[in-house]
């Protein structure tokens, strides 16, 4: 196992910076997750680790070596790829084993190796076979495998799971999961799948243009988004945004000119300030129209997902998701009556985009009630 020290790291190609000032602490043993959507840099930095990548400023530290100027044999990490990366003309066995094979392993401790190697894959039949021969899940077991063999103090995984089906997927992130703890490993994986995301960090961090936007497990993240970008990226279906101004009394924002009560103390400090006020669709709640509390939406459309269901409703002009179990039916163009939670509405400034009871934030969350 390894630390890895991330400080003041930079990427630029030409006048193009791609990375600005990344700094990050992944500790001994973790699985840490980068999340993002595409461009934003989490690939680069995942191969600056691996030495594929030149740094441009900052300093990458491995268990307490600067590998700045290490070659990438020299940094005790091995990659998965996504497109697998395998040799078409040599077995499965000549593939796992060729790291070793260059390095000059003798034969009798290669066979032993790559043996132990393919059990703990799940490859033992396949040994003989070419890639060609092989499925998509199966080339992803033997590229995991090449990388194993080595026994390396880092992981480095780049979207390994994004050429597979919807299936194969789930079952890979459980076996990448039990071999992370099988292993005893430093894994580091880049995805912008917030699935594998969620289900595989003990450290998530979410990137976006370059830029690390927030850092911590994945239900501090989910629960407590620091920004309008990591709460839009995080959930599925997104969480739901509406734009409003804390009123001058400090002491509420508007839906549909019904009043959301805030925080006195989190409003008097941004009193006038123009906010998103956001909520995840499972908080919502849809109830009879006209009920207390509740803002008029006319239903839109349904989406059925078998064990629950998404009804999408419209408020003058705009749209909500709301996620529900089995239950009872809508039909399009009901008018039913949402209603938002106080204690699941989260409050960003449109100027910065920051949640605004961030700093601490510990003793001030948002306290919210629906008032006619």
């Amino acid at each position: 196992m390894a630390e890895i020290s991330i400080k003041d790291v930079r990427k630029s190609y030409g006048r193009t910076q791609i990375l600005h000032g990344v700094d990050l602490n992944f500790k001994s043993g973790e699985f840490v997750v980068i999340l993002g959507p595409s461009g934003c840099g989490k690939s680069t930095l995942l191969r600056m680790i691996a030495g594929l990548e030149e740094i441009s400023a900052g300093e990458i530290s491995i268990d307490g070596t600067v590998v700045n100027e290490l070659e990438p044999r020299d940094r005790g990490c091995s990659m998965v790829f996504q497109n697998y990366a395998l040799y078409p003309h040599m077995s499965v066995a000549a593939n796992i084993g060729y790291a070793l094979k260059v390095a000059g392993v003798p034969r009798a401790e290669r066979d032993r190796r790559i043996a132990e190697t393919a059990r703990v894959v799940g490859l033992e039949e396949l040994l003989d076979r070419k890639p060609a021969q092989l499925s998509g899940g199966q080339r992803q077991r033997v590229a995991m495998g090449r990388a194993i063999i080595r026994e390396p103090k880092v992981f480095l995984f780049d979207e390994p799971l994004s050429n597979l089906d919807a299936k194969l997927r789930v079952q890979m992130r459980v076996e990448i999961r039990r071999l992370h703890k099988r292993l005893s490993a430093t894994s580091v994986f880049v995805t912008h799948d917030q699935v594998e995301a969620m289900t595989l960090a003990d450290k998530l961090i979410v990137m976006n243009k370059g830029h690390v936007e927030q850092v911590g497990t994945p239900l501090e993240i989910y629960h407590r988004p620091r920004t309008r970008f990591v709460g839009s990226f995080i959930g599925s279906p997104a969480m739901n945004f509406f734009d409003s101004t804390i009123a001058p009394s400090g002491d509420f924002v508007l839906l549909d000119g019904i009043r959301l009560a805030i925080d006195p103390e989190l409003g008097r400090d941004n009193a006038g300030s123009n906010v998103a006020a956001a909520i995840r669709p499972e908080h919502c709640r849809l109830v009879a129209a006209g009920t207390v509390n509740s803002v008029p939406a006319t239903i839109d459309f349904v989406e059925e997902l078998g064990s629950g269901r998404i009804v999408h409703v419209e408020i003058d002009g705009q749209t909500f998701a709301v996620a529900m179990d089995e239950g009872q039916l809508f039909e399009t163009g009901t008018t039913v009556g949402l209603q938002l939670p106080a204690e699941h509405i989260h409050l960003f400034s449109l100027e910065t985009g920051l949640r605004l009871d961030d700093v601490p934030a510990v003793k001030r969350t948002i306290k919210t009630t629906v008032a006619a």
